[in-house]
């Protein structure tokens, strides 16, 4: 039987990167690995992608811009009437580079903020005058009529600066801020581990931005935390800038964790391998061996994954487990068990009488 696309795909084109981020998924590095899918392969599966029918494309890396044939890429992804975004650290963004990205098609530009002050956001990202130039990079964009959101990772070092980084996405021009939940997956496993949030601090942090969303202008995502969005609806929510209907396009809003699910996400990296997930970095195949749209409908790992009633411990318990299901990526890293209780969630303890970890 057919099983429904994901209706958002990540390819990581390259792990060159300019920056030396703390937090890296990609675990990326100064030279491009040299088993990265040719420009003709990149097609191929843009190829696929636009028959089976996705979405939305989001092209990332390492820094995208990096690699040369990337405007070449993405041409050809926005010919196939593919809806195409890209993921930036935003110093490489110029007025001419920001203006060609509009030429090829590119709907939008997802850019990296990990800090409201150049100390916090240069420190994380491994290199001084970074935070100078990323706002170059978005003034670039402003001009260019190039529509940005602003991402940032929520971790202890941030924590007290929350609103700040609320108040800076308003005043740079985003139209999102989308706040990752640190998880220990990539590169964040030796380097971030210690910036991860306590149960506490993840639930404090999710009850302000849930408050905050009732006055903020902009929509508030939280990837990898399932648990925010039922805040939003516990809380019964009601911003007063847009209607109440647009927090449904928050990530996980009464779907659970998208990965690898139908009409959720799927990631590819250079290489061409598969993950449910850029968190949860488990190899489901290669499109070099079979078609995404193969390995999506085969996959003895994602029927696994989809099954919600085999999740364990909590998780497996809760009555939230279709509507949250616990972030998979960060029981996968903390236990080793894709269908784990999500280690990180505060909510599932208070459902089942305090028995879980505080």
């Amino acid at each position: 039987m057919q099983i429904r696309p994901p209706f958002m795909v990540s390819y990581s084109i390259t792990t060159k990167c300019n920056l030396k981020c703390k937090h890296c998924y990609s675990s990326s590095v100064e030279e491009a690995a040299p088993d990265e899918l040719s420009t003709e392969e990149a097609f191929k599966l843009v190829d696929d992608l636009s028959e089976w029918g996705i979405g939305l494309l989001i092209i990332d890396g390492g820094e995208p811009l990096c690699r040369e044939d990337l405007l070449e890429i993405l041409k050809y992804a926005s010919s196939k009437g593919i809806r195409t975004t890209i993921g930036s650290n935003g110093t490489l963004i110029t007025e001419e580079m920001a203006r060609k990205l509009v030429e090829v098609g590119v709907m939008a530009v997802a850019v990296s903020v990990d800090g409201a002050d150049a100390r916090t956001h240069d420190s994380f990202r491994g290199i001084d005058g970074a935070f100078e130039e990323t706002f170059k990079g978005l003034k670039a964009c402003r001009n260019a009529n190039l529509p940005f959101q602003l991402n940032m990772v929520i971790r202890k070092d941030t924590l007290s600066q929350l609103e700040d980084m609320l108040r800076l996405a308003v005043e740079c021009g985003a139209n999102a801020a989308e706040l990752f939940d640190l998880v220990a997956a990539g590169r964040a496993q030796e380097e971030s581990r210690d910036q991860v949030l306590s149960l506490d601090e993840r639930r404090q942090a999710m009850e302000f931005l849930a408050d905050a969303q009732a006055d903020y202008p902009l929509i508030i995502r939280v990837p990898a935390c399932p648990m925010y969005p039922l805040l939003l609806q516990q809380k019964n929510v009601k911003p007063k800038h847009f209607p109440a209907e647009m927090l449904q396009r928050v990530p996980y809003y009464s779907r659970g964790c998208a990965a690898g699910m139908p009409m959720g996400y799927v990631m590819v990296q250079s290489n061409g391998e598969v993950n449910p997930c850029m968190l949860l970095q488990i190899n489901l195949g290669n499109i070099r061996e079979q078609s995404i749209t193969t390995i999506w409908e085969t996959s003895p790992q994602l029927a696994q994954l989809r099954q919600r009633e085999l999740l364990k411990g909590e998780c497996g318990v809760c009555d939230c487990k279709l509507t949250c299901s616990g972030c998979r990526g960060r029981a996968y890293e903390e236990t080793g068990d894709v269908m784990a209780t999500d280690p990180g969630c505060w909510i599932a303890p208070e459902l089942t009488g305090g028995k879980g970890n505080k």
